[in-house]
């Protein structure tokens, strides 16, 4: 079991690997959308690459995602058949938020070796969700 200074510094060498690897200004938080955010996660056992809308507001969220089930084929299309919707997905922090994300499971944060996949997984998957978002922001906007 890693202590807490320990995970924390993995997490830092990960993140700072990735930055190296792939030096680009992604879009993440940038999208000029409030509280729509694209955003890059590796947690227990899985990497998730999504876009997350999260107004504390349910009608707002609810909003911006029917927007996103609206264009589910062409997102399914351009950016992963394996896209995973959820409309209500609950943070350890309490707050609900809406979800569209694809997932790479089976690797450890902790396991080095799995980290060329998880780089590989967020550059391939990450670009993909950009050029969709920058496409179709007008449509979720409107």
């Amino acid at each position: 079991m890693y202590s807490k200074e320990q995970a924390k510094n993995i997490r830092q060498q990960f993140w700072t690997m990735f930055g190296k690897r792939y030096d680009r200004k992604w879009l993440l938080y940038d999208t000029k959308l409030k509280d729509v955010i694209l955003k890059f996660s590796f947690e227990d056992r899985r990497a998730l690459v999504s876009i997350e809308i999260t107004p504390d507001d349910a009608i707002f969220r609810a909003y911006y995602y029917e927007k996103l089930i609206s264009l589910k084929n062409i997102m399914k299309e351009e950016v992963s058949d394996e896209l995973i919707f959820e409309e209500n997905y609950i943070l350890e922090s309490g707050k609900t938020i809406s979800r569209v994300f694809v997932m790479y499971e089976g690797v450890k944060i902790q396991k080095q070796t799995d980290w060329p996949e998880v780089y590989d997984f967020f550059y391939t998957y990450m670009d993909r969700l950009e050029l969709f978002f920058r496409e179709y922001k007008d449509v979720i906007e409107s």
